[in-house]
């Protein structure tokens, strides 16, 4: 047995009988993902570094728009999947079709994701409620970014799955919208989004970490956190700003 040992028991059973009992005690969780050490990363750098290494490496933003909100807090890293809704006539936009990808983006997830749901033009219209937070939650998801609308917030809150959108309605997305692809290149809040690249969240926003590019970028955002740090000391000690900025050439 591979990550493990292997332990018989002996319980007494009657006068001279004994039953033996096989248990098998694994080092690790079954089934459980290996841990990635980019995300480990950058979960533990400041978003505002995430984002300027994106910047200094590959020359063009990660953030996404303001707007792109917490409704559910909660700091994330994780690979993207995605899934794509446009608007469309009553008779394309069933119950079946609405959703149709996201809903199988989600029962397709792995653990740790973050699934990327956007309905274009949609800021009336929600596109994940309390039903799919719950499925996103049992399969234990990282997070569902929405560029659009989300709405049963109570229930979403009470999952304790971070949601970001950039906006809350009740309106449905049924006998509107139509989903209409699945793990797609998206444009999310003003920044296209693959499978597979590296989202990263906290309440001062959103940042894509494009893939080819993860450990470059994780390795300058760790640089920035660093040098910061160091700032910060000599900012109270020197009890000046410009001084510091002229030191480390960093603001």
């Amino acid at each position: 047995m591979k990550n493990g040992m292997r332990i018989v028991m002996c319980f007494p059973v009657g006068a001279a009988i004994c039953l033996a009992v096989t248990l098998q005690v694994r080092s690790g969780t079954q089934g459980a993902p290996a841990a990635d050490p980019l995300l480990a990363g950058f979960q533990a750098v400041a978003i505002a570094s995430v984002s300027d290494a994106v910047d200094s490496v590959t020359g063009k933003r990660g953030f996404m728009s303001y707007e792109m909100r917490p409704i559910v807090k909660g700091r994330l890293a994780g690979r993207a999947v995605t899934a794509l809704m446009k608007p469309a006539t009553p008779e394309k936009a069933t119950p079946q079709l609405s959703v149709k990808h996201a809903v199988e983006m989600i029962d397709n997830a792995q653990a740790g994701e973050v699934g990327i749901i956007v309905v274009e033009d949609g800021l009336n219209v929600a596109g994940i409620g309390g039903l799919m937070g719950t499925a996103a939650k049992a399969r234990d998801m990282a997070a569902i970014l929405v560029d659009g609308g989300v709405r049963d917030v109570e229930e979403l809150r009470a999952l304790g799955l971070p949601v970001y959108a950039r906006s809350i309605t009740p309106a449905t997305a049924v006998g509107r919208y139509a989903s209409v692809a699945r793990n797609t290149p998206v444009e999310c809040a003003g920044v296209t989004v693959r499978p597979g690249d590296i989202i990263v969240a906290a309440e001062d926003g959103v940042v894509r970490v494009p893939k080819e590019k993860a450990e470059e970028v994780l390795k300058k955002a760790q640089e920035i956190d660093e040098r910061e740090g160091k700032m910060v000391p000599l900012i109270n000690r020197l009890k000046s700003l410009q001084k510091a900025i002229q030191l480390f050439n960093r603001i």
